[in-house]
């Protein structure tokens, strides 16, 4: 037998590759080698993920057919109909689908993650537009305006209404223990920790951790809060772990010191147990967008992008801005007169409550908000002091006492924030933003925090549909960092739809 087929008469057992005997001349070399097999477990994520995937693709299908629907009935209106129309209809409705599917809209790896989903969809339209454009340009297509003006935003709408709605059905699901990826994670205990806390904060991530394998602690449990998680296995071990654990994807939080290969060498040992291998970079509080993978000889290195504060997508959110404050400014002039009733029926003094406040790059300005204390607030403050309920910087109180009855109401609804649109309008404030800071708070900011400062402060953010005044100092300063450094026109649309939910059924306000 020559050494090739000895090296092919092995079987593999966790890491280690035990020889066998080696097969009669009448059997192919080939059939020794042991082929992986797909677990029961995985299986049964293929399937979920299969059906999701289908449904997907019938409420896409049935969008297009919605959309141009409506483009044909404005053309049966308009009189716009004939041949070359049901062809511009037939050619946009299968690239438009066809697109959705080249772009990756529903792949595995951001199946319910939002925000990159939905950017793949819009991606995915404005191809599909364009390619048409260009062909009706080159072929001297007629009759395409109609597809441009009806089909554009009625499909793109419907599309990601779609994906919302099958992304909070998927959340609800995850939140009950179903349709989640059966999780090991694998490292040193510090970062096996770090990671499972992380995953903990988000019920519908789609990570449900079964165990882990510690590479510096003898098997058993590890108990994190009110959670405990068996600890199975060791560094040769963890094909095994995910076996008996029956796992189907295996997050590495940290690899051994000294050994480079040994992801590598763990992905040969997965080979049939587990559908995905993750890897733990540490990077914390960096969007997806920021992040990219370049391969230099076989190294792959991670390469996030520095943050900018300048440039043409910040005039794209200023023009947002402008829009946005313009549209609300106009109810909000309506029901002005009413609340002006209300407020000084409740409390004599002013409708208005003007308060310097700190803006971008350390400019002060003064914040507009229907009054909701009594007018000797900041003289009773002081007194008050003793019961701050809050830590860090904030003074918060839930019953404070200088909130006047209709004041509570909009608190509690967040109607006492509506005038700053008018400082959206006028350019000292941006919709979507960081909570905008007193001077006071700003006189003790560290080097980290200054940060907030890097962009116009917001009516809303992160902070205001994260938990408002129930957060901590130290999360609201996390957050407002997070959005200063990974924000979006994409992002800033999800947080103004959390937003208005937020208001709908407000929790955190006081």
């Amino acid at each position: 037998m020559t050494s090739v087929e000895d090296a092919l008469s092995i079987t593999r057992t966790g890491s280690v590759f035990t020889p066998v005997a080696a097969p009669r001349a009448t059997k192919s070399v080939m059939q020794t080698v042991v082929t992986p097999r797909v677990s029961a477990t995985l299986e049964r994520r293929r399937q979920w993920e299969r059906r999701y995937r289908l449904r997907l693709r019938i409420t896409d299908a049935s969008v297009i057919l919605v959309a141009m629907g409506a483009t044909a009935a404005v053309q049966l209106l308009t009189g716009v109909v004939g041949e070359e129309a049901l062809r511009n209809g037939l050619l946009l409705s299968l690239a438009w689908f066809v697109t959705l599917s080249a772009l990756g809209t529903r792949a595995g790896t951001i199946l319910g993650s939002g925000a990159t989903e939905y950017r793949r969809v819009a991606h995915a339209a404005g191809l599909a537009f364009g390619v048409i454009a260009i062909l009706g340009v080159l072929l001297e297509w007629e009759g395409l305006q109609p597809l441009f003006f009806v089909a554009l935003p009625v499909g793109t709408l419907g599309l990601l209404f779609g994906r919302w709605s099958w992304r909070r059905w998927l959340q609800h699901r995850r939140l009950r223990g179903e349709y989640a990826s059966r999780t090991l994670v694998v490292g040193a205990t510090d970062d096996v920790e770090y990671v499972i806390n992380s995953l903990q904060k988000g019920g519908e991530n789609g990570y449900n951790v079964v165990g882990t394998t510690l590479f510096d602690r003898e098997a058993g449990t590890l108990t994190l809060g009110e959670s405990t998680y068996p600890s199975v296995g060791n560094l040769n071990t963890v094909a095994g772990a995910a076996v008996e654990l029956g796992a189907d994807t295996i997050i590495v939080a940290s690899r051994p010191e000294g050994d480079p290969e040994f992801v590598k060498h763990l992905s040969w040992q997965l080979e049939g147990t587990a559908a995905e291998l993750v890897l733990s970079s540490r990077l914390t509080d960096v969007a997806g967008p920021r992040v990219s993978l370049r391969q230099v000889d076989g190294l792959p290195l991670i390469q996030v992008k520095i943050p900018t504060y300048e440039g043409g997508v910040h005039v794209l959110k200023r023009a947002l801005d402008i829009i946005v404050a313009a549209v609300a400014l106009i109810p909000i002039a309506l029901i002005t007169p009413v609340l002006a009733v209300l407020v000084k029926l409740d409390s004599p003094g002013p409708l208005f409550f003007s308060q310097e406040r700190v803006g971008r790059d350390g400019r002060t300005f003064r914040i507009m908000k229907f009054r909701s204390m009594k007018t000797d607030a900041e003289q009773q403050l002081t007194a008050l002091k003793e019961q701050n309920q809050g830590a860090g910087l904030l003074f918060k109180m839930k019953d404070d006492p200088r909130v006047t009855r209709v004041g509570r109401i909009l608190r509690k609804l967040s109607l006492d924030e509506l005038p700053q649109f008018w400082n959206v309008l006028i350019g000292d404030m941006s919709v979507v933003g960081p909570r905008p800071p007193l001077p006071s708070e700003v006189t003790s900011y560290d080097g980290t925090v200054f940060r907030r400062l890097y962009i116009k402060p917001g009516i809303t953010g992160l902070w205001q549909v994260s938990g408002r005044s129930d957060l901590s100092w130290d999360e609201s300063v996390r957050l407002d960092l997070r959005y200063v450094e990974n924000w979006s026109v994409m992002n800033d649309l999800q947080i103004m739809w959390r937003t208005a939910k937020v208001m709908v059924q407000p929790s955190g306000a006081y």
